[in-house]
């Protein structure tokens, strides 16, 4: 009997929708990364990459943990993956990354259909405009998803750090921030 429990929780996992693989292959999201390692080729400041948008994910997710705040781990992850995703249109056409990446992830965020409740969604995109800058009455996600994007560059130890135009209250001088 427990086998089979144990069987049918595995068949249950299996069966369950992976919505931040279908991001990662969303076609807009895969040309939109595609254009951002193009653009960030041989750049020496923090660059935007699969590993950057991974490192936000986790930082927030124990964040998120330490202190409670129940935000489900799908609406993390996804906020996380679609922060920077249009800073090549930053560099191409001067549209604020925050802004594309906002317009990016809407029409993301649409295709994937009822995996985010219509408040989730808002939530996403106004923590992905939002992920700039801190203010008073930020909601959680977008605290965290500003948080840990900060939190993930290790500019103390940053070969470029004393060129980075980088406020300094912005930058991650720390090993445990």
């Amino acid at each position: 009997m427990e086998q089979k429990m144990e069987q049918e929780n595995l068949q249950g996992k299996e069966r369950r929708r992976n919505v931040l693989q279908e991001i990662w292959e969303h076609p807009l999201y895969a040309e939109a990364y595609r254009q951002l390692q193009e653009a960030e080729q041989g750049r020496k400041f923090c660059c935007h990459s699969a590993e950057h948008f991974l490192d936000v994910a986790r930082i927030a997710y124990i964040q998120n943990l330490e202190e409670r705040l129940g935000i489900r781990r799908e609406v993390l992850y996804t906020a996380a993956l679609l922060h920077d995703i249009g800073k090549a249109l930053q560099y191409k056409e001067r549209i604020p990354h925050e802004i594309a990446s906002a317009e990016i992830a809407g029409t993301i965020l649409n295709d994937l259909g009822d995996e985010f409740s219509k408040e989730e969604k808002a939530a996403i995109l106004q923590a992905i405009r939002g992920h700039r800058s801190s203010r008073n009455g930020q909601t959680d996600l977008e605290r965290l998803l500003y948080e840990s994007d900060k939190k993930s560059r290790l500019c103390f130890i940053c070969p470029a750090e004393a060129e980075c135009n980088w406020e300094q209250a912005k930058k991650n001088m720390e090993v445990d921030r």
